[in-house]
């Protein structure tokens, strides 16, 4: 007999606070954003903004600019705060609820490379074709308002 709900043991739950964000560049008069492709479960790559955990002693900002850098070797500068994403999923026995801080940035320095071992591929993608490349919801609206901050600054 299953145990009941009352016996039936606990899942351990885990708050994790990560950050990154949108970096474009514009060349010839095309605004470009990178962007991080990543094996799923079942081998699909999944496109996403670049971003991982704050670390102890980071703001989020100092986070987004470091997992930005890392996952793309692109060196960022915020130019606006984008918003937050949060998403709950389980690992390990765990139930995880994670808020992810996404900034808009100018990028800098650097060239693009998926060097990064959690990156499978990386991409300079034209605005305009970000919200049909992202896997996810609400990396899309935020990718949205970004094309949006940018279009006001114009």
């Amino acid at each position: 007999m299953p145990p009941s709900p009352a016996h039936a043991p606990r899942r351990r739950r885990a708050d994790e606070t990560s950050a990154g964000g949108l970096v474009v560049r514009t060349e010839h008069g095309v605004s470009s954003g990178a962007l991080i492709g990543r094996l799923d479960r079942r081998g699909r790559l999944r496109w996403s903004l670049p971003k991982g955990h704050v670390e102890e002693g980071e703001t989020t900002e100092q986070a987004a600019v470091r997992e930005v850098e890392e996952e793309t070797g692109i060196s960022g500068r915020i130019t606006a705060r984008l918003g937050s994403v949060e998403y709950t999923f389980t690992a390990q026995g765990r139930r995880i609820h994670k808020r992810v801080h996404h900034f808009l940035m100018e990028a800098v320095a650097g060239e693009l490379s998926d060097a990064d071992i959690e990156v499978t591929e990386v991409a300079w993608v034209p605005l305009t074709e970000l919200t049909d490349r992202l896997a996810y919801a609400g990396e899309r609206r935020l990718a949205e308002r970004a094309t949006r901050l940018l279009a006001d600054s114009a």
